[in-house]
């Protein structure tokens, strides 16, 4: 059986300093980290919040995707795809439910379609120029309508391989907006090519 709450943040911390902070990271030594070691501290891991707070959207109601279910650069009677601005990797995408589910409560049909969108979505963003890798992500904390990123890793950047990937982005300038646009439109083209479904105002 899993440890409860209670007893995973006592088994977390009882590997802390005096200060209640947990070493650093392995990941924080490998060669594609962000930060230097010297002076990277680790924040003091805090007790658990129980009940959890409700994610945005846990209420169908006053769900901001639900009311964005007709936005996006490709639609299909199931899916959306969106443009994500103001990112520092050259493309981020996000595939959404138009209607309101999150992973574990997908329907069979829809959980095999969102396998066949990741791999043509993946395919799309790799046939940019200079774009060696599409990193797929499903976050699910902050929001309870399913969404799935997609984050287009540069070629030659071997410092933004992997899982650092998301870190990185957050840190690098903003990536020239009208490149990303056009980009964004050519993988909704070829999605609509491979996988049927339409482009908004095309």
């Amino acid at each position: 059986m899993p440890l409860s709450p209670e007893q995973f943040h006592a088994h977390a911390v009882a590997a802390a300093d005096t200060e209640g902070r947990l070493p650093l990271s392995r990941m924080t030594g490998w060669e594609i980290s962000p930060f230097e070691q010297d002076g990277l501290r680790v924040a003091p891991l805090r007790p658990p919040v129980l009940p959890e707070p409700d994610r945005h959207g846990e209420d169908p109601a006053e769900c901001g995707g639900c009311k964005r279910r007709d936005e996006g650069i490709w639609l299909n009677e199931r899916w959306r795809l969106t443009q994500i601005d103001g990112v520092g990797v050259p493309l981020a995408l996000m595939l959404h439910p138009r209607d309101h589910h999150d992973l574990a409560d997908l329907p069979d049909e829809m959980a095999a379609e969102l396998g066949l969108l990741t791999t043509r979505i993946v395919r799309h963003v790799q046939a940019l120029p200079h774009i060696s890798r599409a990193h797929v992500y499903r976050l699910g904390d902050g929001a309870a309508h399913l969404h799935v990123w997609f984050f287009a890793r540069p070629e030659g950047q071997s410092q933004l391989y992997g899982s650092w990937l998301v870190v990185w982005d957050d840190l690098l300038p903003e990536y020239p907006a009208h490149i990303a646009a056009a980009d964004a439109m050519t993988v909704a083209a070829a999605l609509a090519e491979s996988h049927g479904g339409w482009r908004p105002g095309f």
